[in-house]
């Protein structure tokens, strides 16, 4: 796959080392944006860079803690300097944890918190400044499907993504005058290591089973959402969540 439906616009996406931000880096390159792409994974993401270089595309990877507020003024400043402007950033990055309610701890809850739902709020106020200069943008948060559907498990996950779910719709109504537009994306079960490293293989069977399309997702079925929700095709969008599940919400 390969267009223009992101000529002359700049991005910035998160967790792109591997796996969902791998594919959207690749992709949004790909469609003719300039992409600065972050991740604390340095030696992978570098990789990654090298590909999308290879390719004949443009691409710059910055080491991106998305808790640290100067790593993301860091890496805003080398999207404006390097390539003029920033149009879209694609919050990505996000860890799984498997406590219940009962068992997680103070520290493990905040550490979750702090990278799905504060990552994503730090990186929305360093962004929105140079948005409001390019004349509007676009957010695009990546949630999942455990911001809709609740699991007995992962507590802390639970949370985060529904805090994220629902501060995209407060960023929505807050930048909508600026022309800045913010939606969610919610995966369902994505064959990522993130996955593969948290569950069961029997477990991964016994979800396939319950997906209508009878197939786990991609990393690509994810980034062709975020290229959507990026572009000019859905300008008039906004506040609003996007489910790529292969069905299972439906069920």
């Amino acid at each position: 796959m390969s267009g223009e439906r992101l000529a002359g616009k700049v991005a910035i996406i998160t967790g792109a080392a591997r796996g969902q931000g791998a594919a959207e880096a690749e992709l949004f390159a790909r469609e003719g944006a300039s992409v600065v792409f972050g991740d604390i994974l340095e030696d992978e993401g570098k990789a990654v860079e090298a590909r999308i270089v290879e390719a004949g595309h443009t691409a710059t990877f910055v080491r991106l803690d998305v808790t640290s507020e100067d790593d993301w003024a860091a890496a805003v400043r080398t999207a404006v300097d390097r390539y003029g402007r920033l149009d879209i950033l694609v919050n990505n990055a996000g860890i799984l944890a498997l406590e219940t309610t009962e068992d997680v701890t103070k520290a493990q809850w905040d550490r979750v918190m702090d990278i799905n739902m504060w990552g994503v709020v730090l990186g929305t106020k360093a962004v929105v400044p140079e948005m409001r200069k390019a004349g509007g943008g676009s957010i695009v948060n990546i949630s999942s499907l455990s911001a809709m559907k609740a699991m007995p498990w992962a507590a802390a996950y639970h949370a985060s993504k529904g805090a994220s779910r629902i501060h995209t719709k407060v960023a929505a109504v807050e930048y909508g005058s600026d022309q800045i537009r913010v939606n969610s994306i919610h995966p369902g079960a994505i064959d990522t290591v993130m996955i593969n490293e948290a569950y069961s293989e029997d477990f991964l069977m016994q979800a396939l089973g319950r997906v209508p399309l009878g197939r786990m997702g991609t990393p690509m079925d994810i980034a062709k959402g975020a290229l959507f929700l990026a572009s000019d095709d859905s300008d008039y969008i906004t506040g609003t969540e996007l489910i790529i599940d292969g069905g299972i919400y439906a069920g």
